[in-house]
Formats: C-alpha cells, sequence, structure tokens
C-alpha cells in the first residue's frame, strides 16, 4: 500500500481544491483552453529539468512510495502528475481568493 503514497497525496491534494469550482463557480476547469495554455510551459519546463536531474543522478525516487510506472527517462508517473495537480490546485486557490474578494481578472467583458 506504500507504494501508492505519492499518488494518495496527489490525490489529497486535488481534493482539498477541487470543491472550490462548483461551490465558488471560479470556471477553472470550464475555461481548459486557458488551464492547459498554462499547464504546458510549466509541464515542460520541470519534465525536462527533472529528467536532467535523473540522467545526471542528481535526483531519485524512492521506489517503494511509488508505483513503478516509469515514463521514458525514468520520470514516475506520480511525478508528471505532480506538475498538473500543483498548478491546477493553485489556480483554483488564486481564483477562489480572486472570486471571493471580487478582484477583477483583466479579461471581463
Amino acid at each position: 500500500m506504500r507504494h501508492f503514497a505519492y499518488l494518495a497525496v496527489l490525490a489529497g491534494c486535488l481534493g482539498c481544491a477541487l470543491w472550490l469550482e462548483p461551490t465558488l463557480r471560479v470556471n477553472v476547469l470550464r475555461r481548459w483552453r486557458r488551464l492547459l495554455l498554462t499547464l504546458l510551459p510549466v509541464l515542460a519546463v520541470f519534465v525536462l529539468w527533472d529528467l536532467a536531474a535523473i540522467a545526471a543522478g542528481h535526483w531519485t525516487f524512492d521506489p517503494a512510495q511509488i508505483t513503478g510506472v516509469l515514463l521514458p527517462g525514468g520520470l514516475p508517473l506520480e511525478e508528471l502528475l505532480f506538475f498538473v495537480v500543483v498548478p491546477i490546485c493553485a489556480i483554483l486557490g488564486f481564483e477562489a481568493v480572486r472570486a471571493v474578494r471580487r478582484w477583477p481578472a483583466g479579461d471581463e467583458e
């Protein structure tokens, strides 16, 4: 069961943030193009960074805490999911604060 630890943490983070979407109507997931344009640069930079660190031997993952599903370059699936889940949680949090405070985003019609 310990090999699901990383996934469990990611699921917990997502679970703690996803309720903001329907409750505060932040519409982060409904604006999927904007979300995708935000995630792609993050994924590109940090996946490349991780791959370089793994190849150089500077970065490793505890095999007891990951599922063992490795992507090319030895990148665990959970690490890729980390680069998706954490930015989504941050954006949901930011948009929730913006919605509650009624701060404009700058793209209102």
